[in-house]
């Protein structure tokens, strides 16, 4: 089955966001397509220079691209990874010794003014940098020494949707280029986002039991981990409900008191090892009487309040995260419609955010 959007030209609320959300099996494919070979070549000229830790950059949604990145590259190469606080250079000037260091900056436009600083500074102070955009000629990949191109088309809605599993998709590639792999995992899975998207009334029924809600948590461990924290982003920018990202392991260290039966949980359950990690927390959540929603395999939403089953069957545990975050996309525009808001255009944001 192909997903369908609304008319772009109708006045329907959230028709930008439904049609961006659709194009992501193409977008997958395209990368997979075109993108791969570029995106080896990259990786095999950095695992040549040997970097001896890498540093992330990134704001909003691609801090969360950044940070499976940082689980990627721990897990699959043993690389030690941070995530960088521009601050410290951009507004305190710090310029620390960045020698034979690899420094990913991830970002859907490339305009951001702290992004290109730090960046400038980071190669400057010895760094080999590498720049993740959605636009080959923006200042970002300008100034940096290496640039992969996500390739997702332009993105008009405001909530990002397909730059995110774009750079998911790209990140992977790039780490497995670096391990020598040909990234055959992510093969499948153009094919299932277009059978996630398909289940959108299947998302729009589970959407109606969370209208009014007045607070989420989403928690998650390992890979599953990025896709809370940009599930929660998408709920809150789009329909204005707070929701609250944790780590399982977190979760038990004290927030865990404010969970009750009425304010809704949502478990991104990996399968895999990340999976099995938060199953202690999903105990103490049953314990707890929570409103538990599942995004995970069959046999975990079948033991939670409600869910989304996710094909997961075959499906490494790595690239899990790409497919994860979809039905979260669709429950984000599904509630914010619900509660009589635009997707398109939350309020107090711009699609470039002019931070220094």
């Amino acid at each position: 089955m192909t997903a369908t959007a609304p008319d772009p030209q109708s006045d329907v609320p959230g028709r930008i966001m439904a049609r961006e959300m659709a194009e992501q099996p193409a977008v997958l494919r395209r990368i997979l397509d075109e993108g791969g070979p570029v995106i080896r070549q990259v990786a095999q000229e950095i695992a040549a220079r040997n970097p001896r830790f890498v540093l992330l950059t990134a704001r909003g949604t691609s801090d969360n691209a950044a940070l499976y990145a940082k689980y990627l590259l721990e897990i699959r190469l043993g690389l030690p990874c941070g995530l960088a606080s521009m601050s410290t250079t951009t507004a305190y000037g710090a310029r620390p010794d960045l020698t034979d260091v690899l420094v990913i900056t991830v970002s859907q436009s490339g305009g951001s003014p702290d992004l290109v600083a730090s960046t400038r500074a980071a190669r400057e102070a010895g760094a080999i940098t590498l720049a993740v955009t959605n636009n080959p000629d923006s200042p970002l990949a300008g100034v940096s020494e290496y640039h992969l191109d996500i390739m997702a088309g332009p993105e008009k809605a405001l909530p990002a949707t397909k730059t995110y599993t774009a750079s998911l998709l790209a990140l992977y590639l790039f780490v497995e280029g670096l391990r020598g792999g040909d990234g055959g995992a992510a093969k499948a899975l153009p094919d299932l986002a277009e059978q996630l998207l398909a289940r959108q009334d299947e998302v729009r029924a589970l959407a109606a039991r969370y209208r009014f809600a007045e607070r989420m948590v989403i928690t998650s461990r390992g890979y599953g981990y990025p896709t809370a924290k940009e599930a929660a982003l998408k709920l809150m920018e789009t329909s204005y409900i707070p929701a609250l990202s944790y780590s399982g392991a977190d979760l038990l260290h004290g927030p865990l008191a404010m969970v009750d039966n009425v304010s809704p949980v949502i478990a991104v359950v990996t399968d895999g090892k990340g999976g099995e990690a938060l199953q202690p927390v999903l105990d103490r959540l049953r314990g707890r009487g929570a409103d538990l929603f599942v995004v995970g395999p069959r046999e975990q939403v079948e033991r939670a309040s409600a869910g989304f089953v996710l094909p997961t069957g075959g499906v490494a545990e790595e690239v899990q995260p790409i497919l994860e975050i979809i039905p979260l996309q669709l429950l984000a525009y599904e509630v914010t419609i619900a509660r009589g808001q635009d997707p398109d255009a939350p309020r107090a944001l711009a699609k470039v955010t002019q931070t220094h």
